[in-house]
């Protein structure tokens, strides 16, 4: 009878303390930027520039951020940094990661262009993390179109 009723606490507890969780609205991302690294023999290193805005009450803290990059529905690159950072509430910040391209991944991306009918309105998707912890870590994904200029495409 009396681990019943604890039981029946523990549980009651734990609906309340999900309860004060707060429901948070999604981290806006965008891609910003996409600079150059120096890279190693069959590597091609990026710079990935993404603002991330956060429209909730609470601020966000994070110890470390990964991402994935796909270009044509084709994955291209990843990264990962350790950096930490805070966006405040209601406010935004730009986050440089710096992401590999191997070798495989850009014969493939060269494949893929070689066949495309023009270099403009490219489908992108990046998904990454913000971590935070084990209830803190935040998800995202930004979709959108790139337009490469051909000089681009052809110095690749």
């Amino acid at each position: 009878m009396l681990f019943r009723c604890c039981l029946i606490l523990l549980l009651a507890l734990g609906l309340n303390a999900c309860a004060l969780l707060h429901n948070r609205d999604p981290l806006n991302i965008s891609v910003i930027g996409i600079d150059p690294l120096p890279g190693q023999d069959l590597e091609i290193r990026m710079a990935v520039k993404i603002r991330v805005q956060n429209p909730n009450e609470t601020a966000v803290d994070f110890n470390g951020i990964a991402l994935n990059l796909e270009v044509n529905d084709q994955p291209l690159a990843a990264g990962v940094s350790d950096q930490r950072g805070h966006i405040g509430r209601y406010d935004e910040a730009v986050i440089v990661v710096p992401v590999s391209v191997t070798a495989f991944a850009f014969l493939r991306q060269a494949y893929g262009l070689s066949r495309a009918d023009s270099l403009q309105g490219l489908p992108y998707v990046l998904r990454g993390k913000l971590a935070g912890g084990p209830l803190g870590t935040v998800r995202f994904t930004d979709k959108g179109k790139l337009d490469l200029p051909a000089a681009t495409a052809a110095g690749w």
